[in-house]
């Protein structure tokens, strides 16, 4: 295998990347992949294609986005899915998932941030205040938006670094709320045309709609066929295609997942898992997980479960509703936009009982006997909404694991005492 420094190198420092830090992070990433995944026994064979596109994560993607660059276009970064895809995509940009998943130069970052800020946004800071992500350095706009207190006055600090927009996300879904967000989507449709120098037009919208659409339908074959037992694809493997569908090229990605759905129905139709058909089933809900954040799920399945649902961000939630393409406007695609995305249940909205009817079908459809809650240390949204899901879980017959932690792997015994623990209850 090449020198990725080699073939790289040059293209990392024309994007004002720290090399040395740089190198020490891409040295990192191999091994924590080959404990978590290809240590794996019985993967599916498409899972090659994401092993390939973690060995060049850094690598042959970010010199597609520095073409695109070259050749005129724009790179735009984001940290949510709140921010519609499809409008960035029908202006000819790209849109890509920012870094936000590992404990990265916290040094520096607990200077401007308070320690007790939690790690999603401290990685992000750290990230760019160390220059390691080509992704930010490659953006020419980073679009955040106000999902918590935290991100929100991070953003300032980030801002201070970078170009960077911020939409107003309403925290509640009153019909007043809509009218605010709908507006913010007019705001946005108006920043990207001014970065793009193009005209949003309603045949543009439809084709980066359907494009967008596309990628979510592969996701949802892929994660239906979790559904089977014994289950065809490990929990870690599916949380892997959602983690990269933020930021690969949307028609490349699109067709292998379809690739990998054929590969897994087939699976299902021959009885043949990853796990033994009496694994105990787990679903996951709670705060977003990051590219290289596996380690929950890691932990769960060498504990002898298996996931087979996500009810995060980085889960169910990016590709469970498709957004309208059928409207005959662009005012009518506009609001269906608006609708598609006020309508994800994230933890910062109030009252939030679409979230926790969610987890519960979910668990029903997939035949999970459990479920864990998964909640970044210092993310409050998340772990004061646990309450609400706990509730709701009991109530139909759900027992839940409540786990708070980081990215480090300081607390990895503790939670493989507690998970071991659970399983061994679920499989009673």
């Amino acid at each position: 295998m090449s020198d990725p420094n080699e073939t790289y190198g040059e293209m990392w420092q024309d994007l004002g990347m720290n090399l040395r830090a740089h190198c020490a992070l891409l040295g990192a990433i191999p091994v924590m992949y080959q404990n978590a995944y290809l240590s794996q026994q019985n993967r599916p064979e498409g899972m090659s294609y994401f092993d390939f596109v973690v060995s060049e994560i850094h690598g042959l993607r970010i010199k597609e986005l520095v073409d695109h660059k070259a050749a005129g276009g724009k790179v735009v970064g984001t940290f949510c899915l709140y921010v519609p895809e499809e409008i960035i995509r029908a202006l000819g940009a790209i849109d890509v998932g920012l870094c936000a998943g590992a404990e990265w130069g916290y040094n520096e970052v607990e200077k401007v941030l308070p320690r007790n800020t939690c790690a999603l946004i401290k990685s992000f800071v750290g990230f760019k205040m160390d220059r390691v992500c080509p992704y930010v350095e490659s953006a020419d706009l980073v679009i955040g938006e106000t999902t918590c207190d935290g991100k929100k006055k991070a953003y300032e600090i980030f801002g201070e670094m970078a170009s960077v927009y911020v939409m107003e996300l309403p925290q509640m879904k009153r019909p007043e709320d809509f009218n605010l967000w709908r507006s913010e989507i007019d705001r946005l449709v108006a920043q990207l045309e001014e970065l793009t120098g193009r005209k949003l037009t309603l045949e543009n919208l439809k084709a980066a709609t359907r494009e967008v659409n596309g990628k979510r339908r592969a996701l949802h074959r892929l994660n239906a066929a979790r559904r089977a037992t014994p289950a065809p694809i490990s929990g870690k493997d599916a949380l892997l295609a959602s983690q990269v569908a933020f930021y690969d090229d949307v028609p490349r990605f699109t067709q292998m997942v379809d690739k990998i759905a054929d590969e897994l129905e087939a699976r299902v139709a021959a009885g043949e898992g990853v796990a033994p058909a009496n694994a105990p089933r787990v679903l996951v809900t709670g705060s977003p997980m990051a590219i290289p954040n596996w380690k929950l799920h890691d932990v769960i399945e060498k504990s002898g479960a298996v996931v087979v649902a996500d009810e995060m961000c980085t889960g169910s939630r990016y590709y469970d509703t498709l957004t309208p393409e059928d409207a005959d406007t662009l005012e009518g695609m506009l609001d269906g936009i608006a609708k598609k995305y006020l309508g994800i249940n994230c933890a910062c909205f109030t009252p939030n009982e679409g979230r926790m009817e969610d987890v519960v079908r979910m668990a029903q459809e997939s035949g999970a006997q459990g479920i864990v809650h998964y909640a970044l240390q210092f993310c409050a949204p998340y772990q004061i909404e646990a309450h609400g899901v706990e509730k709701a879980a009991k109530a139909a017959g759900l027992p839940v694991l409540r786990i708070d932690t980081d990215y480090s792997a300081e607390d990895i015994g503790q939670l493989q005492t507690h998970v071991e623990a659970f399983v061994e209850m679920l499989s009673e």
